[in-house]
């Protein structure tokens, strides 16, 4: 018999349910969004991401500070042959020990600051600002890439869950019309092998039954787990009716859907602001051709044993104060600037074809959304009729078989032209109901079924 088809590859499914709606065993499409928007692991990841991008645009604007360290450094000089007394040097102090031990302490402030460096401290910054809001669209990227995916899943179930009554249903009429063909076998009016295919067809419909309630339990499984739910946690989808108006209701325009989402998704944004930071690159890299000006300061000191004057007067003569100026002009390195100049080009082009491939991507995704739910709006409607039609049929074959007035093969291809039937109308119905409310999730709406 045929299976249910599945709608979506559950490879592709990946998500975190909230916790409001984990107090129940029931989750709707909105709770479990929520929840993951909270806790999802990946979206985790991605705004740890963006609090490190904030921490490297503190760092970069800490970049127009001066630097200033402080150092204290103690020696101690052995000399265990020394015959005779030796000159000792310290500071502005000269003087001759015999001492074979000698201590000595210098100690020092300094301080430097980059007053010009070609304007790269300041486009450091900027490139960290974008670093920074690149980050926060990432974190947007991945929660829309959540949402959908757990629209996807849940609609997936749904589908199957109404998919197994349909089968459950006809597998009610095929252990009925087998009793009655044990009755027909009884009277005469029916061969045992006829009663055998009936026979295998309850046992094919159990089938049936059994293969869509496995892919329900294993739907809900993978959705436990990717919602990181514990284990044995009671899980279950919603099971309230639908709104199907939206089979009915008027479908954007494919290209006001794609205009919108050139404005608002994030991927776009993300994309525009990469083009941006590789042209700040190419400034970046063009402005070492300009030449460094440093200022620079410090306080030193020192001091020595072994010598005539005592530690105090020591630190007093041999306090200094010193303040430089220097200018680092770049002439030659090897190409070096060249070529970063070069490579921050190639890559500016690359972020301009990167955002063209994002927005073609883009469009085909909306066409394809666009497509699916016209198609399956289409369908849909054809087959209410057909199903309509071939229940119709099946019921009288049925009752034509139950009088003993028709034969096994002509019960059992209605019967299966109904499943057929029924279960392609499940489809286009739930292909619909997603890629309408996908259209609208990218015109900036909240997913909702």
């Amino acid at each position: 018999m045929r299976k249910v088809k599945m709608l979506i590859p559950t490879a592709l499914l990946t998500a975190a349910i909230g916790l409001r709606a984990q107090e129940s065993q029931t989750w709707t499409l909105k709770a479990c969004i929520d929840h993951a928007l909270a806790h999802n692991i990946q979206l985790k990841k991605a705004r740890a991401e963006e609090r490190s991008a904030s921490v490297d645009l503190l760092e970069a604007r800490a970049g127009r500070l001066p630097n200033l360290n402080a150092s204290i450094t103690q020696g101690l000089t052995y000399r265990p042959f020394q015959e005779q007394a030796s000159s000792l040097v310290n500071g502005s102090i000269a003087s001759a020990s015999s001492n074979k031990t000698t201590q000595s302490g210098n100690y020092g402030v300094n301080a430097s600051w980059t007053v010009w460096d070609g304007r790269r401290t300041k486009l450091g910054i900027e490139d960290a600002q974008l670093g920074e809001r690149l980050a926060g669209l990432a974190s947007d990227v991945e929660a829309n890439s959540i949402q959908e995916q757990i629209a996807q899943l849940y609609v997936q179930i749904r589908y199957m869950q109404e998919a197994a009554r349909v089968n459950e249903e006809l597998l009610g009429h095929d252990r009925s019309l087998y009793e009655r063909g044990r009755e027909l076998l009884a009277q005469g009016q029916m061969s045992e092998s006829d009663l055998a295919q009936l026979e295998a067809q309850v046992s094919s419909g159990q089938y049936d039954v059994v293969s869509v309630r496995t892919q329900i339990a294993d739907s809900k499984v993978q959705l436990a787990q990717l919602l990181e739910l514990a284990p044995g946690t009671p899980f279950d989808v919603d099971s309230a009716a639908l709104d199907e108006t939206a089979l009915t209701a008027p479908l954007p325009d494919r290209l006001d859907v794609y205009a919108d989402a050139l404005a608002q998704r994030p991927e776009i944004k993300s994309g525009q602001l990469s083009v941006e930071r590789s042209a700040l690159a190419v400034k970046t890299a063009r402005a070492a051709y300009m030449p460094t000006v440093s200022l620079t300061a410090g306080l030193g000191d020192s001091h020595m044993t072994g010598t005539s004057n005592d530690f105090f007067s020591q630190m007093k003569n041999n306090f200094n104060a010193n303040l430089g100026l220097s200018l680092s002009i770049p002439i030659f390195d090897n190409r070096q600037t060249k070529s970063a100049v070069e490579r921050a080009e190639i890559s500016e082009l690359t972020a301009r074809l990167d955002l063209q491939d994002v927005q073609k991507q883009l469009y085909s995704s909306i066409e394809t959304y666009w497509q699916n739910a016209t198609n399956s709006r289409a369908k849909y409607e054809a087959a209410q009729a057909n199903v309509a039609s071939l229940q119709k049929s099946y019921e009288l074959v049925s009752e034509q078989f139950r009088l003993g007035l028709t034969n096994i093969a002509e019960l059992l291809t209605s019967r299966g032209n109904l499943l057929t039937a029924r279960q392609e109308l499940l489809q286009d119905k739930y292909t619909a109901l997603l890629n309408t409310a996908l259209l609208n999730f990218y015109r900036g709406e909240v997913i909702a079924l």
